[in-house]
């Protein structure tokens, strides 16, 4: 295979998790395979007289104690079909910056260069949202801004429930409510801003205390899976807030909801997904920058960027 220009437009190096960001690993095993690897932030995407640009920087990445795990060459701007392959790996939120991001590299000419995740298709895919269109797998749920709605809901849900913002991430203003709860409507009022915003409501799974299983797909397909087990005094199974990882693989079930979302994720063009699986049943489809990979790899002995770079490479070759 020869060596391809590959550029990764992520939150900056610096901030970058050694063992454990998922872009970190992506670009680590695309320097071993002699490919060359490029940054950029979204403030650096341009276009001018109908070329989109980029400024971007030469990083050669290490696993070494920060801030020694990268070096980063000078700075310059460069239109984006220079490259074979540009990922996009910003983290979430999907506020207006993101919006606009995903907007320019939409302008890239696909005869030249490979984007992964297609922009329209994380366009299209709200990760709270997008999960419901495979509804045999979707616990019930109802979205919507109304105050009577969900408190109709929690009472026909056996009053528990889970409470999430459309636009949220990491976790980020998950709410349980239990039975009894005399903070529900003062929970709906913040989370809807007194009606301004759509969530999302959903019976509580149970098995969510047994943890939300990450299951990786790449081009449509699982290629493992990791367990996150909350924390004693926390609902949500979020590494970042503390939630411990754990060694896990695939039921029947999930392998079959895995072959329901493939063909759609693979026609949305989003390549690298990953989807959280509560009780055997879906939860979210994130396909922005999802996480995972590293951990996966330590426990089942893979390399699951290896996976991800034999697809882009395929491509490329074609």
């Amino acid at each position: 295979m020869m060596a391809l220009k590959m550029l990764f437009v992520a939150d900056p190096a610096e901030t970058m998790l050694v063992d454990r960001d998922t872009t970190f690993a992506i670009m680590l095993e695309a320097q071993r395979r002699g490919h060359q690897v490029f940054e950029a932030w979204i403030e650096g995407l341009s276009e001018r007289n109908n070329v989109p640009l980029a400024r971007v920087a030469p990083v050669r990445v290490q696993r070494a104690e920060r801030p020694n795990h990268f070096k980063r060459e000078p700075w310059a701007v460069v239109p984006l079909h220079d490259f074979d392959v540009v990922f996009m790996r910003k983290d979430p939120p999907v506020d207006e910056a993101f919006y606009y991001s995903l907007l320019l590299l939409e302008r890239v000419d696909r005869a030249r260069t490979q984007v992964v995740n297609e922009p329209r298709g994380i366009l299209a895919a709200n990760e709270k949202l997008y999960a419901l269109q495979f509804k045999d797998f979707t616990p019930e749920t109802l979205v919507t801004r109304s105050s009577a709605d969900i408190v109709q809901f929690y009472r026909d849900m056996g009053e528990d429930i889970i409470l999430k913002p459309l636009d949220g991430h990491g976790g980020e203003g998950v709410l349980r409510v239990m039975k009894g709860d005399r903070n529900l409507k003062s929970m709906i009022e913040v989370l809807t801003r007194f009606g301004s915003k759509w969530i999302m409501a959903q019976r509580y799974l149970p098995a969510a205390r047994q943890g939300d299983k990450r299951i990786i797909l790449v081009d449509g397909k699982p290629v493992g899976a990791i367990l996150r087990v909350p924390p004693e005094d926390d609902n949500r199974g979020n590494i970042h807030i503390g939630a411990t990882v754990r060694k896990t693989s695939l039921s029947p079930r999930e392998r079959e909801m895995c072959e329901a979302l493939g063909p759609t994720l693979r026609r949305d063009g989003l390549t690298l997904v990953g989807i959280d699986v509560i009780g055997e049943k879906l939860t979210e489809v994130n396909v922005t920058s999802p996480t995972g990979m590293q951990e996966m790899g330590r426990f089942d002995g893979t390399c699951p960027e290896g996976i991800l770079l034999d697809v882009v490479e395929a491509r490329a070759g074609r």
